[in-house]
Parts: structure tokens; C-alpha cells; sequence
């Protein structure tokens, strides 16, 4: 970490659909400190922050509300489709995102030294911050059923819910990746244990290392 602080850093992803917002919440429940990636990706780009003040450089006040906060619609409208605009944006905003994340992090740790940290980051496989990170959760569900989600949670229609997914790392290969898979396809209860499972796992590990070490 910066600051010199090192602890267990958890991964926790997913695809678009497949639930990974009920995972982390569950997680919390047990006792987790989560640390969001999408709350940091707000925060990164608030009124004031250099981070707009340099969105608004690359893209022009045409970005910008008439109080001066981030039009999301109308930067999502510029970038959709276009990748060498988007990677312009992920430039701008991910090392701030990841920044924050490690800062947070920092502070969490000089009160709770030792303690794991669940890191919650939707394209986890798909940027630098897997470098970052010790091991990960996967929060999976079969593409059908992921795609069967997203059309009823956005209404939307099929080839719609399809491009979206396809704009992410396909949900099986992230299976290949991770460390632990959360199989997010029954009931809540079922789920419920997994992480129960899971969580418990990853903190006796923590401890145990700290057993050997003394």
C-alpha cells in the first residue's frame, strides 16, 4: 500500500447482471470493509476536482452541466463506440480512482491493522488494478442467465442486454481467472453460504499467517 500499510486486498467482480452488488452487501453484513470502485469514480470527478478540470480539457464544456458538474449522458453519448476516447477517459480517471481506493484503504488499516479489505471493482480483469490486489472473488451466474437478468432489470431488449454484455470481458473467462467463484444462480440462501464459505476462508488464511509470523 502507500503509506506503507499491507494487509490482504480482496478482488470482488463480476459480470453485468450476474448480482455482484448482493455479494458485496453480504459481505458487509459479515464484517467486511468494502471499498468501492464506483463511489471513489464519483468522488474522482466532482465539481472542483482535477480530475473534471481535466475531463473538460480533453472533452470540452460541451461535458459539463450548466452548474458545472459532469454531464455522465453526454460524456457516455461522446465515448460510446469509440475506444480511443474512452481509453483518453479511463487515462484521466483510473489512477485517480485507484489513488482513492489505496488511500481509503491506508485509513481503514491504521485502525484495523492486519484486517482483510474487499475491493469492489466491476471491470477488475479488464484494468491495472489486478495488479493490485491479492486474490479475487468472481461473482458468476451462466450467460443466460446474466442475460436474462439484464433484459428484465433494465427492461430492455435482448440485442440491447447482449451489446452491453459483450462490452465486458465474457463472464467465463473472468471464471478462469479468479481465485474464488461465488455461483450467484439460486436462491439468496445458497448464495448466502457461499460468501459465508468464501469470507471465512480468506480471513483464516490472515490469521494464520499471522500465526506462523509470530
Amino acid at each position: 500500500m502507500a503509506e506503507g500499510v499491507r494487509a490482504l486486498i480482496v478482488g470482488l467482480t463480476g459480470g453485468i447482471g450476474t448480482g455482484k452488488s448482493t455479494v458485496s452487501d453480504m459481505l458487509r453484513q459479515l464484517g467486511a470493509y468494502v471499498v468501492d470502485a464506483d463511489v471513489w469514480a464519483r468522488r474522482v470527478v466532482e465539481p472542483g476536482s482535477d480530475g473534471l478540470e481535466e475531463i473538460r480539457k480533453a472533452f470540452g464544456d460541451r461535458v459539463l452541466e450548466p452548474d458545472g458538474s459532469l454531464n455522465r449522458k453526454a460524456l457516455g453519448q461522446l465515448i460510446f463506440g469509440d475506444t480511443s476516447l474512452r481509453a483518453r477517459l479511463n487515462d484521466i480517471t483510473h489512477p485517480r480512482i485507484r489513488l482513492g481506493m489505496m488511500r481509503e484503504t491506508a485509513e481503514y488499516l491504521e485502525a484495523h491493522p492486519g484486517e482483510p479489505v474487499v475491493w469492489d471493482v466491476p471491470l477488475l480483469f479488464e484494468g491495472e488494478t489486478k495488479r493490485l490486489v491479492d486474490c479475487t472473488i468472481l461473482v458468476y451466474t451462466p450467460p443466460e442467465i446474466q442475460l436474462a437478468r439484464l433484459m428484465a432489470r433494465d427492461q430492455s431488449t435482448e440485442v440491447e442486454a447482449r451489446a452491453r454484455i459483450a462490452a465486458q470481458m465474457p463472464i467465463d473467462e473472468k471464471r478462469r481467472l479468479a481465485t474464488y467463484i461465488i455461483e450467484n444462480d439460486g436462491t439468496l440462501e445458497k448464495t448466502r453460504e457461499q460468501v459465508q464459505l468464501v469470507w471465512t476462508t480468506i480471513r483464516s488464511q490472515v490469521n494464520g499467517g499471522r500465526d506462523s509470523s509470530s
